[in-house]
């Protein structure tokens, strides 16, 4: 059975981070820990009771395709209408359409939640709120009034709508066409990927769609965005007809059964009615507001499978009675937890699942004070390292979340490889999060060919300051962690002197430096773990003496866990960013 690891979640929010100060931004006065508390525990209540027993059945049967439409797996209505009853679908969105205004990085707690135990009911609700923060951004005064408080609170639902058949990561070669008519548009063109693009859930679904106009130009410059309802809406906020929006298949794809991945075909006679959003020609820029926003939800879903899956193996790995641990009597047996190997791979799961959890957080409240501090220079630096850390946020927490899977299969044993178990689930769902909203190499082009080179280092030459300023200054005065933050100080050094050697590759040698992109995210992202997991430390080691000493024992012993056994392999990629770009470089695609 799931349980919400809300302590966990807890110490991260008010100890590690100490969120309860965005208290002091204008907009998020009525924020507190009491508030985050309350919520948080509502929504784990939620994820354990309605959300979670939903999770098995909806792999077994997922989403069902009809001529009529998408019909939703078993149980996933009833789960919603209660979702929408609590009010969930509002948390975080401007009080000006009925949303609750709560910090993102609360948003980013109680989303964990979700993905842990349902990622594919999780995945409708994070686009939709998506698709509300792009129309608050972007979208006229008329547009928001008419669709905005509808999908606030969850009585519509919205998509992204992208790819298409020849138009994957790249969006300059999408064909959708759209020709004006009046005040509006009509679209034509077939869509596919479309996470929750139809289904029963909702009276409408409000699909931002990327498209081109007759006449524009090719290439990105020439992309525009649109809305287009699954049924159209009067004037007066009513329903009218259906518009052209048809549901061709859903995909059979690896896991998420339950979540529906759609054919679109829009515009197959007349056109579907769509309306533009903003400037034309300004599509992709917009477009992006609503996947930057889904990149660090996607980060989060990588770890919240993750947490799903220790927890799962650690159960197991409790009860399930196997052989006889070093130093037993002989002739007995007991739990494998017993064995060491076991304990290393569950510490392997713990502390790689709390190093994400504390990044990803970490890197929402970024976000947080960039857009709420009253300090200008505080919402500029705030701004840069949340930008900065997003691809890192996303690539590294789905990368571990599909290592912390495969070893909760491992931990099993052969029994993990069964799916009555349930640990196979989580490796099957979890694998989509390193590609949507871009694969593991796209991030760490976005990393480096944008984030890094904007600014000729300065966002990432400031964390690593910081970084090496707050571990100095740990190591002298935390005497039992001491250890835990020399290993974390000294993978700091590790990233320096790879991103030194990264800044001349891509001044002189774009293409070496890009070879290596995605080592070098993931050198970011086991290096910033391990300052987030030596901080907790310090912080832990100061509450020894309190009533929760088993929790903050753990919280020492999961750091040291880290820095040693994880940290080292801050070197080894630090050597592949200096030393092993050439060898892609080098060797001509024929070759391969």
């Amino acid at each position: 059975m799931y349980r919400a690891p809300l302590r966990e979640m807890r110490f991260v929010l008010e100890e590690l981070l100490g969120a309860g100060a965005l208290s002091k931004c204008p907009q998020f006065a009525e924020y507190s820990d009491e508030l985050a508390r309350s919520v948080l525990e509502e929504a784990g209540h939620f994820a354990q009771e309605v959300l979670e027993p939903l999770n098995r059945p909806g792999d077994v049967e997922g989403a069902r395709w009809t001529p009529q439409g998408v019909v939703a797996a078993p149980g996933f209505r009833a789960a919603y209408e209660q979702f929408v009853a609590g009010g969930w679908p509002a948390l975080g969105s401007d009080p000006k359409y009925g949303g609750q205004p709560v910090p993102r990085v609360l948003v980013s707690a109680v989303g964990e939640l979700w993905g842990s135990a349902n990622l594919a009911f999780k995945l409708g609700p994070m686009l939709t709120h998506g698709a509300v923060h792009a129309l608050e951004l972007t979208g006229t005064e008329e547009q928001k009034a008419r669709y905005l408080p509808k999908m606030v609170s969850g009585e519509w639902s919205g998509t992204m709508v992208l790819t298409e058949p020849q138009a994957g990561s790249d969006l300059g070669a999408v064909r959708t066409r759209a020709v004006p008519e009046g005040d509006h548009y009509r679209l034509f063109g077939q869509k596919i990927f479309i996470t929750w693009g139809d289904h029963d859930l909702t009276a409408n679904i409000i699909h931002m769609v990327l498209g081109r106009i007759e006449g524009a130009p090719s290439g990105v410059k020439g992309i525009s965005l649109f809305i287009v309802p699954k049924v159209l809406v009067n004037a007066d906020g009513s329903l009218g007809e259906r518009n052209e929006v048809r549901c061709l298949s859903i995909e059979k794809k690896l896991g998420i059964h339950a979540s529906p991945t759609c054919v679109l075909a829009f515009g197959e006679r007349s056109g579907a009615v769509a309306h533009l959003i903003g400037e034309p020609g300004r599509g992709l820029e917009y477009m992006f507001i609503m996947m930057n926003s889904a990149r660090l939800s996607v980060g989060s879903e990588g770890y919240a499978v993750g947490e799903r899956a220790f927890q799962r193996a650690a159960e197991w790995a409790r009860t399930r009675v196997q052989g006889r641990p070093p130093g037993a009597e002989r002739g007995s047996s007991a739990p494998i937890i017993q064995h060491p190997d076991v304990r290393r791979m569950l510490l392997m799961m713990k502390s790689q699942t709390e190093a994400s959890r504390a990044l990803i957080l970490y890197t929402a409240m970024q976000f947080d004070l960039a857009a709420g501090s009253p300090d200008p220079a505080v919402r500029a630096a705030a701004l840069a390292r949340g930008e900065l850390l997003t691809p890192i946020a996303k690539g590294w927490c789905t990368e571990l979340g599909n290592e912390v899977a495969g070893t909760g299969v491992q931990v099993h044993g052969g029994m993990g490889f069964i799916e009555e178990t349930g640990a196979a689930q989580y490796v099957r769902d979890v694998r989509i999060t390193t590609i949507y909203e871009g694969t593991t190499g796209i991030q760490s082009n976005d990393l480096i060919g944008r984030k890094i080179a904007r600014d000729r280092g300065a966002a990432i030459s400031a964390f690593i300051t910081e970084m090496t300023t707050e571990l100095d200054g740990l190591a002298a005065v935390e005497e039992l962690v001491d250890g835990t933050c020399r290993a974390a100080l000294e993978a700091v050094g590790h990233l320096r002197r790879a991103t030194q050697a990264l800044g001349k590759a891509l001044a002189t040698q774009p293409e070496t430096a890009l070879s290596v992109s995605v080592p070098y995210l993931k050198l970011c992202g086991y290096v910033a773990g391990g300052w987030l997991l030596a901080k907790s430390a310090a912080v832990a080691e100061g509450q020894m003496d309190g009533a929760e000493r088993e929790f903050y024992t753990a919280k020492i012993h999961t750091a040291a866990f880290y820095a040693a056994q994880v940290l080292p392999l801050a070197a080894a990629l630090a050597s592949v960013v200096e030393n092993g770009g050439a060898s892609v470089a080098g060797t001509d695609a024929a070759l391969v």
